[in-house]
């Protein structure tokens, strides 16, 4: 039987890009930011945050995208990756499914249904019909990937019948203004119900490492969607 995920999704942070001398992402903004005054002499071990504190608030946000951050994420639908992969200023490396072997078939479901519930009648090729559940039909879309392999079909053939949910993995390098991008769609109360609730937890989580770069972001109080605290 297929294994179904439900609030599975996860995200690791790889890397939070430093300068070459090793200091933190704001020193190097701070750095590069100064170019554009000629005022690198006012540089202190404390001038960073206050200073791109300062370019975000004006909304010279170009400048921020002088540091990234690379994450990957995982127990994904490919759902997650068809809207992520949307935004272009980033790099991607997704798991592939022309070359990886997904007979273990797991597949993301929404967290408030039931999959084991009979809901859609099917017409049988004999006549009749039957009802079926959520479960029931991924199962019968991993017998028909599985038996497609065994009969020779290569990866890239019989992933046509892999759903949309099947399980993903991918890595995403992006700059710090992109990432304030993704979060403003990704974290919005529209937003689609899986992607939010992994990029609200990130967000969270850069908030706290990056805190200058991310913290005019405020998550509502039932922890569901995440906005600005006013327009940029």
């Amino acid at each position: 039987m297929s294994e179904i995920l439900k609030n599975a999704g996860s995200y690791k942070i790889l890397s939070i890009m430093a300068g070459l001398g090793g200091e933190n992402p704001l020193q190097l903004i701070e750095l590069a930011g100064r170019t554009s005054y000629q005022s690198r002499d006012k540089i202190t071990d404390d001038s960073a945050a206050k200073f791109v504190e300062m370019l975000r608030k004006r909304g010279h946000e170009s400048v921020i995208e002088h540091s990234c951050i690379t994450v990957e994420f995982d127990d994904i639908s490919r759902g997650f990756t068809h809207e992520l992969v949307r935004h272009r200023l980033a790099a991607y490396t997704q798991e592939s499914t022309r070359y990886v072997d997904e007979s273990d078939f797991r597949v993301v479901v929404p967290p408030y249904k039931d999959p084991d519930e009979k809901l859609v009648l099917l017409n049988l090729p004999g006549g009749g019909s039957i009802k079926v559940s959520f479960q029931e039909w991924i199962d019968l879309n991993e017998q028909m990937y599985r038996g497609l392999r065994k009969a020779g079909w290569v990866s890239q053939d019989a992933r046509q019948t892999l759903p949309i949910g099947i399980k993903a993995q991918i890595v995403i390098t992006a700059n710090f203004r992109e990432w304030r991008h993704i979060f403003k769609l990704r974290c919005a109360q529209g937003a689609h119900w899986e992607i939010r609730r992994v990029m609200i937890n990130l967000l969270k989580d850069v908030q706290k490492k990056i805190p200058i770069i991310f913290d005019d972001f405020e998550v509502s109080e039932d922890g569901q969607s995440a906005k600005l605290k006013r327009s940029q």
